[in-house]
């Protein structure tokens, strides 16, 4: 008697349930959101920027601290030239300095 398994792959899971696919395609969006702002971005920032929510209010950039959180806004503009030549919807970016690990 063959019997199913009690667990499954997390993303079967993730696909499964409309919540939670809407969860992982805005997910996967914001990363590859973040491949393009990386490339556009100088090569000393990068390590220092990571995506953040991508929700209805918009996509946030978590920057590593101020001075890059400082930078970052400057070069919104650029960003979302450089998402909208790559066929991105223009989504307001919010830019925030990442929370330090406790």
């Amino acid at each position: 008697m063959s019997r199913e398994p009690l667990t499954r792959p997390v993303r079967e899971a993730l696909a499964a349930n409309a919540t939670l696919g809407s969860l992982l395609t805005r997910v996967r969006e914001s990363r590859a959101r973040l491949a393009v702002v990386h490339r556009a971005l100088p090569p000393g920032l990068r390590a220092q920027v990571h995506d953040g929510v991508l929700d209805e209010t918009g996509w946030h950039l978590l920057a590593g601290n101020t001075a890059v959180a400082a930078k970052l806004r400057l070069l919104v503009p650029d960003l979302q030239l450089a998402l909208a030549s790559q066929g991105f919807a223009e989504v307001p970016i919010q830019v925030r300095v990442r929370p330090r690990p406790s």
